[in-house]
């Protein structure tokens, strides 16, 4: 369903060198897998999701979603992508139905269907007690319930997942691994970028190390661990980017005594 092969992202800088942020990555996602691309900030997780959704261009490689290039058919991309961001807006002088209709509208969803998916997922993300209020006065994980919503309104066959969970409690966690519950028995693929390593043991199938715009491994929990010799994603998030050195420890009695006050 998703298929990126050689992904590479070169850009110009100010002073006028060239920054590699994504060298050559490739990793493929199934229906009904979710597929963790972890890595540390700057990695080049999100400019590998801005190729696949055909927002930037390539400078080498391909990204394509049910056969569709992002390059040469980015609308026909987007399409079939839904997409949920820890910094997606939403109109605040809509009301979270308005939102969905609206939304629903864009991808050309026939106004009976809209209502019937609106109503569904009212009853999936908890929605119902402030689908009539405007989104404005939303708190964050309401918006982010609606959100979820959103990103399957125009029933998409893949998503892109970008820290959904950033900024939400342990309520709003749980809403979001519902939500990945329910995509995974309509059999979409899915990508998930996200920090919280402990989230992502539990709700992805395989993992691509993504360090310096490169994956440095890919592959199953059980298979990782094999490859490391390390227990937990947490473990080998610090290796990739080379945090577990021992920091030196100063022996308190050692150190010279504060000096007395006059």
């Amino acid at each position: 369903m998703i298929d990126v092969r050689d992904l590479t992202k070169v850009f110009a800088t100010p002073h006028g060198d060239w920054l590699k942020a994504v060298d050559r990555v490739s990793f493929t996602v199934a229906p009904g897998e979710v597929f963790g691309l972890l890595g540390p900030n700057g990695a080049g997780k999100t400019t590998t999701l801005r190729m696949l959704l055909g927002l930037i261009r390539p400078t080498s490689g391909s990204a394509t979603v049910a056969g569709f290039a992002a390059e040469r058919d980015p609308a026909e991309v987007k399409r079939r992508v839904g997409l949920v961001s820890a910094n997606t807006g939403v109109y605040p002088w809509l009301t979270a139905r308005e939102t969905l209709a609206y939304f629903a509208d864009l991808y050309a969803v026939p106004p009976a269907l809209a209502r019937q998916r609106i109503a569904e997922f009212a009853d999936a993300f908890g929605l119902g007690d402030f689908l009539d209020r405007r989104c404005g006065v939303l708190s964050t994980g309401q918006k982010q319930r609606l959100n979820l919503a959103r990103a399957l309104i125009h029933a998409p066959t893949a998503l892109l997942l970008d820290e959904p969970t950033l900024g939400l409690d342990i309520l709003g966690r749980r809403i979001v691994e519902e939500f990945l519950e329910l995509v995974q028995a309509r059999q979409l693929a899915v990508v998930l970028c996200t920090h919280h390593l402990e989230e992502a043991e539990r709700l992805c199938h395989r993992f691509g190390l993504l360090n310096r715009g490169r994956i440095v491994r890919q592959g199953a929990l059980e298979q990782l661990r094999a490859e490391t010799g390390l227990h937990s994603l947490h473990a080998m998030f610090l290796d990739l980017v080379g945090a577990r050195r021992q920091l030196p420890v100063t022996s308190l009695k050692s150190a010279a005594p504060p000096a007395p006050l006059t």
